[in-house]
């Protein structure tokens, strides 16, 4: 099964958006900005469903025009609706227009999202933010803002816990295999097996 993935880099804090495709079928994850370059990058791929993988304006402030253009549904932990209410305060900081997301539906743990012929399962992975998820298929990650190459998600914003954080790294994604890819919320890629090794945050 063939899962592609293309990165765009969107908005004031540049956030990677992901747009995952299996077949003729994608899922965008964590629509931060930049709507006309998202629509563009998605070209025919047909859309079945948006992800966020936390609720930080700067990976849903693209949802709703998205959600309203391509007619599809909009995802998210239940723990982090309380954050959407106050990304308009965080964004307008930043010069920002936005417009609340409204979930369809809530994802939970152990959760199964099809797309084309595979599936990605969710995992909760509190800590940067009460309802933090990644989304593993095999051996890719979409780690959200829990876990950077080199670093880890804050965890002085509301709802942050680093215990919790702490707790979601070792137990949920330490576990997986070493050469599991992880496509972080910030900056470049890395592994699974080199944050065990270099991370300064969280140790095995």
């Amino acid at each position: 099964m063939d899962l592609r993935v293309e990165t765009l880099v969107v908005g004031p804090l540049s956030t990677n958006c992901y747009i995952v495709s299996n077949r003729d079928d994608a899922l965008i994850v964590d629509p931060g900005w930049d709507v006309e370059r998202i629509l563009s990058a998605i070209g025919d791929l047909r859309v079945t469903l948006i992800v966020a993988t936390h609720g930080h304006f700067d990976h849903v402030g693209a949802v709703e025009e998205l959600r309203e253009r391509l007619g599809v549904e909009f995802v998210m932990h239940r723990r982090d609706e309380e954050l959407l209410d106050v990304a308009a305060e965080h964004a307008v900081r930043f010069g920002l227009r936005f417009r609340r997301p409204r979930p369809d539906r809530y994802i939970e743990e152990g959760e199964e999202i099809e797309l084309g012929d595979c599936s990605i399962r969710a995992i909760h992975t509190p800590g940067h933010s009460p309802g933090s998820v990644c989304l593993l298929f095999g051996f890719t990650l979409f780690s959200g803002d829990t876990l950077f190459m080199g670093s880890v998600g804050r965890t002085d914003l509301t709802g942050g816990n680093f215990d919790q954080l702490d707790s979601s790294i070792r137990r949920k994604l330490y576990v997986l295999d070493d050469a599991t890819i992880v496509y972080p919320g910030h900056g470049p890629t890395t592994t699974i097996g080199f944050e065990k090794r270099f991370n300064p945050f969280v140790r095995p």
